[in-house]
């Protein structure tokens, strides 16, 4: 014999009036009607009734999480299997029939999203081979989970589903399922911690013991009858705490929906703001767009006119820096025929000042000598011709630049005067031999002062070369400045574009939050709904509980 705790013992005794009520009730039903099916869905509401009371009373003096092993708990799931195969259609196959409660029960999936998870983990378990265990592990799964009232609140509305599987006149199709869904509630208040994996759910026996809720009035005690009537105060109080909170969240729902009616109202007259707004903000959109057609329109013209300005610049640069570098390549190469002669005449020189002291030792190799300079001499003359004629073709080549015109002449002229110069210097070499030391020194001067008015002219290119270069680089700094203020254009374009599809991504928000506020609104009234049907089964336990 085991022995039961002192809560067994009141929820026992509370449900022995409660089966004794219930019991009067069939009796009643069954003098009133005479339609069996209607009072086999009276029975299994009764006996429903008594199943979750007492479940939920004894599990309060009980005072601590429920396992498998408790009776009340597995008499609950017997009932509740009773109640789910009522009136279920029998569905034929090549091998049997099937008459399960597994099949209705995998279309809370999908009804319910947050039931995919159950779903999932009966079908992985290992041990279940039958639909009806995989049903009894769904039952005691959602027991744990708090949420068996909401999964089958979501089967009851969807009538036309169920009628696949049961029978019109089914407890789950008829009013008596939407009590015991109601009643269903009441158990988010039990912890239950039960083991699926190991236990036998195929091959168990699903019989009520109605020994549980029925016993001789003989074996009950005035310590009982004590007991009853302080279980049935606690019973009293606890059904007014939950009116109290029911009441309260009605309150609370009435407040929602006046905070949900006013933020509607701001949410329409943002609507209307928002609507103005929109169109202001088209008008300017159009407006801005006309703007930048003219400004795009205007840029155009004035690029297309700055790249003619350009190319035409650049031609004329490429002319004259044509001109110019073939005027400093000839220039160079004058330089080097004038460093080649100075290098002859230095050798000249060298050779004559070698002869000056070799005259009083060998005077007849002065003729010699001089027959050999007249030869250089002569090829000097010959060398200065060619300079003359290179001078002459530069002066032909240089006449189609119009800016530069009078440098060049005055760089010929220049180059005519030195090579004058030179040839002078040449006659007075022929002329002064003795005198060669003044001449190599005048020479000398000469050279440098030719140097220094090469290096004048070669600055004086270079400058005009850089004054070119900025120009250049100006105008590749207004070609930046002008594609940067385009860039802005396009950036403020995009900008503008950016906060139509901004407040066009507002729109369709206010649009969300309205189908939002519908979507409570219809829960509003399904809450509604509930609480009627919740008032009307406390309004039945009152006048049991009276009675």
């Amino acid at each position: 014999m085991s022995r039961r705790t002192p809560g067994e013992g009141k929820g026992l005794c509370i449900f022995q009036c409660h089966v004794l009520q219930m019991t009067l009730d069939s009796f009643l039903v069954l003098s009133a009607t005479k339609d069996p099916t209607a009072v086999e869905r009276a029975n299994l509401l009764n006996m429903a009734k008594l199943s979750i009371k007492g479940l939920i009373e004894s599990a309060l003096s009980f005072g601590r999480t429920l396992d498998s092993d408790y009776p009340p708990l597995q008499q609950f799931f017997v009932v509740m299997e009773h109640c789910l195969k009522h009136g279920l259609k029998v569905r034929k196959s090549f091998l049997s029939y099937n008459k399960t409660i597994w099949g209705p029960l995998e279309l809370v999936e999908k009804l319910y999203p947050e039931a995919e998870e159950i779903g999932a983990s009966v079908r992985d378990l290992p041990g279940l081979k039958t639909p009806l265990g995989r049903a009894r592990a769904w039952l005691r799964l959602a027991l744990m989970q708090k949420k068996m009232a909401d999964y089958l609140r979501c089967l009851i509305i969807q009538r036309d589903l169920l009628s696949e599987f049961y029978e019109y006149h089914a407890l789950m199709m008829e009013e008596e399922g939407a009590v015991i869904v109601g009643l269903l509630v009441g158990l988010n208040v039990i912890d239950a911690n039960l083991c699926v994996k190991g236990e036998d759910l195929d091959s168990q026996v699903g019989v009520i013991d109605f020994s549980m809720y029925l016993k001789n009035e003989e074996e009950i005690g005035n310590k009982e009858r004590n007991v009853q009537i302080a279980a049935i105060l606690d019973q009293k109080n606890y059904v007014e705490e939950l009116n109290r909170q029911l009441n309260s969240t009605v309150s609370s729902l009435h407040s929602r929906v006046d905070s949900l009616e006013k933020s509607n109202t701001k949410l329409i007259e943002e609507l209307a703001i928002a609507k103005n707004n929109i169109i202001k903000l088209q008008e300017e959109n159009h407006q801005l767009r006309s703007e930048n057609k003219l400004i795009l329109m205007k840029t155009q013209q004035h690029l297309e006119v700055t790249k003619v300005d350009v190319e035409a610049e650049l031609q004329a640069y490429k002319h004259s820096r044509q001109g110019l570098d073939e005027m400093c390549n000839e220039a160079r190469r004058q330089l080097r025929d004038e460093s080649q002669l100075r290098q002859d005449v230095e050798n000249e020189l060298a050779v004559q000042v070698s002869m000056k002291h070799e005259i009083e030792l060998a005077m007849k190799l002065l003729e010699k000598d001089i027959h050999e300079k007249q030869d250089t001499l002569i090829g000097l003359r010959q060398q200065l011709e060619e300079v003359k004629a290179i001078n002459i073709e530069m002066y032909q080549k240089l006449q189609g630049s119009e800016d530069g015109l009078k440098e060049k002449n005055e760089i010929i002229a220049r180059l005519e005067e030195k090579t004058n110069k030179i040839t002078a210097a040449m006659r007075q070499l022929e002329q002064r031999l003795q005198q060669a030391e003044k001449a190599q020194m005048e020479a000398e001067d000469e050279d440098k002062k030719y140097l220094q008015e090469c290096q004048s002219k070669s600055d004086s290119l270079q400058k005009q070369i850089s004054q070119k270069e900025k120009q250049l680089v100006q105008l590749e700094t207004d070609l930046k400045i002008e594609k940067e203020w385009r860039q802005t254009l396009q950036e403020d374009l995009q900008k503008e574009k950016d906060a139509l599809s901004h407040l066009r991504n507002e729109t369709q928000q206010i649009i969300s939050l309205k189908k939002e506020f519908l979507n409570l609104q219809d829960e509003n009234q399904q809450l509604k709904k509930i609480y009627h049907e919740q008032e009307q089964a406390l309004q039945e336990l009152g006048n049991k509980l009276s009675e």
